[in-house]
């Protein structure tokens, strides 16, 4: 995987004995292994990811549907695609972020690059999320899953799939629904409103409807389905369709909840192998990705004041690339032409009329065309792999607001990088990039339901000049690895709460992240991570005096022990660990969280090659804490300007059960 970014894919072999291990690791990405088998608690993708990539860390807005902060970057300094497709949520506050249009019973695997190491992305400046779902088989099979836990969390989920040595296909569905979870404190979303509204208030409005306190906190379902053909010994034809439909998803800590999501993914790719000295595989991609998404405040107590008010919004991309693999010599190339089109349009109505009449647009028609072409190579030099890439992309901004003016960047990416082995035990890594992303139509020109212009149609792009080193130690029980990085922001933009706009600063983010595993005996490992981020501005924005950057997560840890006390039988217990996170950006809504400290218990038991059972607890001990931030740029509740706006805790302890059936 990823092997234009690093050859050196090193990994203590002696742990296979325990099966297959959830994460593989280079120097500067991970790839998260057989998530539909491996994450059974929930659709949630982002979830998932924090829980098993040291430098992801989770956005929580509700059970489901949360997002993902890498290394203190985040939104559209991630790139996120599904299959090679861009897919952009529809909420400009982040309800149905692009990793929640993904069911994690859809997924094979994810790969995590975590920097401006991927050229084969637009706007990959902070990282790239490659999401690769699952491919049919030419075996007749399949499998079934029933899953249940706390709260009244249900998930049926099944697929089928087979075919012919040229032709397959594949089946796929889930259906998935939970209530209200619980804090270590016991209260539900409901109660927490409570909680936050006896302290403050002037935000009583918000609360739940009493009819309305007891729904559940989602349902959702999807279908996929997928056909691969090998028209001839040298051509090949894939062609998915995925569908979701989410409905009813509550955000207790945000002034509405999502009415539904929908969201419609089309991919197919035309693939040429073996087409002569300078094309061992060339692709032709088209995909349609089309997301809607109204959310409302029917269920609180604001509507019985102000009516049902509604902010509709649609988001739309249509793109294709045409992409060449080729080898000339020891070198291995790969070169590629982009375009995409990302299409955002919303609108706020009350009672079902547009509101207000004469200005109802929130963002009014953006239209954001993509064109890129890139280059990358891997090569050896004696003990040395190299890897570099470059990228060109031009883009268009265009919108038909009255007053609102178009714009255009252009701007050039690039990086490389070494690995050294330096023996058979120490390997050494050295990167060094340039990645850019250009404002969002919500940066450039969101507008509130009240008239007031959020955006900044002046803003300049992001860039992001990066270096990355690192070191692993591999021995035949231990592997360990060491990774630092250092991110110089031009032009971050940023949300300026005093102001009530976006702005363009400087800014410089540093960590480090450390990995390892020891392999005890044939049935007992154990494995642990760290992870440190720390981020200022160089400057104060505007009126302000704080340069503490928002979303950079405390110190984390996790260790955890794995057992195989039968061939059969796997347990696993975790340690999971934050520090206090103090330095906050508080003129722009981020508070004081305390550290904390949880304890994860699974075990899985296996019946041949047909029946799975896998058991679990998370928190065990019902912890009350926080895993995310109150940052203003997204819209939360609030009693009064000067109160802190509402924190959402995590969920208490956490029992769930799933049974898989193989055919």
């Amino acid at each position: 995987m990823l092997s234009a970014i690093t050859a050196m894919i090193l990994q203590a072999g002696p742990a296979e004995n325990l099966g297959n291990i959830d994460v593989n690791s280079t120097f500067v990405s991970s790839v998260v292994n057989d998530v539909a088998g491996e994450e059974i608690r929930s659709a949630d993708v982002g979830a998932a990811l924090a829980r098993l990539v040291p430098g992801v860390t989770l956005i929580r807005r509700s059970a489901v549907s949360n997002d993902i902060v890498v290394r203190g970057l985040k939104k559209d300094n991630l790139s996120v695609t599904i299959d090679g497709a861009k897919i952009y949520g529809g909420c400009p506050n982040r309800m149905d972020p692009p990793i929640s249009h993904i069911l994690a019973n859809n997924i094979d695997t994810i790969e995590v690059t975590e920097g401006p190491f991927d050229v084969t992305e637009p706007g990959a400046l902070g990282a790239s999320v490659k999401i690769h779902t699952l491919k049919p088989s030419d075996t007749f099979g399949g499998d079934l899953n029933l899953g249940l836990g706390a709260w009244d969390y249900r998930k049926l989920a099944g697929s089928v799939n087979g075919g012919t040595d040229r032709f397959r296909f594949l089946l796929g569905f889930s259906t998935e629904d939970a209530g209200q979870y619980h804090d270590g404190h016991g209260d539900d979303f409901a109660e927490q409103q409570d909680r936050y509204i006896h302290n403050h208030p002037a935000a009583a409005g918000m609360g739940y409807l009493p009819q309305y306190r007891d729904l559940d906190a989602y349902s959702k379902s999807t279908f996929m389905g997928k056909i691969f053909w090998d028209i001839t010994d040298n051509q090949s034809l894939q062609v998915s369709y995925t569908a979701n439909r989410s409905n009813d998803i509550l955000y207790p800590n945000t002034p509405m909840d999502a009415d539904y999501d929908k969201s419609d993914l089309f991919d197919t790719k035309y693939i040429f192998r073996h087409l002569g000295s300078y094309s061992d595989k060339l692709s032709l991609h088209y995909y349609r990705t089309y997301v809607d998404h109204p959310m409302s405040n029917r269920y609180r107590k604001s509507s019985m004041m102000k009516g049902v008010i509604k902010h509709w919004l649609r988001s739309e991309v249509q793109g294709g690339d045409i992409v060449n693999n080729y080898q000339i010599g020891t070198h291995h190339l790969e070169s590629g032409l982009q375009f995409s089109r990302r299409n955002w349009d919303g609108k706020y109505y009350k009672n079902g009329q547009p509101f207000p009449p004469a200005n109802f647009h929130s963002i009014y028609d953006v239209d954001t065309d993509d064109y890129g072409a890139y280059t990358k190579d891997r090569f050896n030099t004696g003990s040395i792999t190299w890897n570099l890439g470059v990228r060109y992309d031009h883009v268009k901004v265009d919108t038909p607001r009255p007053g609102d003016r178009d714009r255009t960047f252009d701007g050039l990416s690039g990086n490389l990088l070494a690995t050294y082995a330096l023996n058979d035990h120490w390997s050494l890594f050295l990167g060094a990039g340039s990645g850019m992303r250009v404002p969002d139509p919500k940066e450039l020109y969101f507008r509130s339901k009240k008239g007031m212009s959020i955006g900044n149609e002046n803003l300049d792009a992001v860039r992001n000049y990066e270096i990355d080193m690192g070191a692993e130690w591999n021995v035949e029980a231990v592997n360990l690895r060491l990774k630092g990085f250092y991110n110089a922001l031009n032009d971050d933009i940023l949300y300026n709460a005093t102001t009530q706009k976006y702005e363009n600063d400087d800014a410089y983010i540093y960590g480090l992240e450390l990995t390892g595993n020891y392999n005890f005996s044939d049935d007992l490992y154990f494995d642990g991570s760290l992870s440190w981020t720390h981020g200022k501005k160089k400057d104060p924005l505007t009126g302000q005096s704080d340069t503490d950057l928002p979303d950079i997560p405390p110190l984390k840890v996790t260790l955890g022990a794995n057992w195989m006390p039968w061939e059969t039988t796997t347990l696993r217990a975790e340690f999971v660990a934050s520090s206090r996170w103090d330095h906050v950006d508080a003129e722009n809504g981020e508070q004081v969280l305390g550290g904390w400290g949880i304890v994860n218990l699974k075990a899985r038991k296996t019946w041949g090659d047909h029946l799975e059972l896998t058991v679990g607890v998370d928190n065990l001990f019902d912890k009350t804490y926080a895993v995310s931030n109150t940052y203003k740029d997204l819209n939360l509740i609030t009693g009064d300007p000067n109160a802190p706006v509402m924190l959402l805790n995590e969920p208490g302890r956490y029992v769930y059960a799933n049974i898989r059936y193989r055919f």
